[in-house]
């Protein structure tokens, strides 16, 4: 059946089949021909709900963002600001691991080959940052960072946290150091080196873990 252009689910389940084609044969083969036979579907839905295969690309790298935004902003608040950040690390995490096609597109490990990105469209996801920034805001009110530029601090947690979920990703992590076994010791170290004390930071990634429905294995 052809996928109706008011069907939300229609276009992410293609933007996913896109997204995982691209991964893991090239970009020489993902074609409307070839995105429209994993679908089950005809090659006019492509035109329907991207106006093209230029559309498409720069639709996997708006709506992995999407995803990104929608669980960095599910975090709730808390009275400890440094555990509400540990938990914007464990999320960035999950994130990745639910979506590992979107992500290698999103951030250039999957090359579009032909279908070129914009400049704008490569900066397009920096609007995620804000709630990692936002929550550095509150952890400098609270005493537990140092005053700093905040947008550098979420830019450091953002450039650490995704060193290490590229890592995992390739499948470079592995016993004894596996991502699970860094990551707790990578978060304790990112907020001491904004400021916190070990000891606050130990209790504050301890309580994250403790928080976050799905520690050890997320998306797996």
């Amino acid at each position: 059946m052809t996928p109706r252009r008011t069907d939300p689910a229609a276009r992410s389940a293609l933007i996913d089949i896109a997204a995982r084609i691209l991964a893991e044969e090239g970009p020489r083969a993902l074609s409307t021909r070839r995105l429209a036979r994993a679908a089950g579907t005809s090659t006019m839905v492509v035109y329907t709900h991207f106006h093209g295969m230029s559309g498409l690309v720069r639709a996997m790298v708006h709506e992995g963002f999407a995803r990104l935004h929608r669980h960095l902003t599910g975090v709730g608040r808390t009275d400890d600001p440094v555990c509400d950040m540990a938990m914007l690390g464990r999320a960035y995490r999950y994130n990745a691991l639910s979506n590992p096609h979107l992500y290698s597109v999103m951030f250039g490990a999957s090359s579009p080959g032909g279908f070129s990105l914009s400049e704008a469209d490569r900066q397009h996801g920096r609007y995620t940052l804000r709630t990692v920034a936002e929550c550095a805001a509150r952890c400098v009110a609270a005493g537990r960072f140092r005053k700093s530029d905040t947008e550098l601090v979420a830019h450091q947690m953002w450039s650490a946290v995704h060193g290490l979920v590229v890592l995992e990703l390739g499948g470079y992590l592995i016993e004894p150091h596996t991502a699970e076994r860094c990551l707790d010791p990578q978060l304790i170290g990112l907020m001491v080196g904004a400021g916190d004390t070990l000891e606050a930071a130990t209790r504050s990634v301890a309580a994250s873990a403790a928080r976050f429905p799905r520690a050890g294995g997320e998306g797996r």
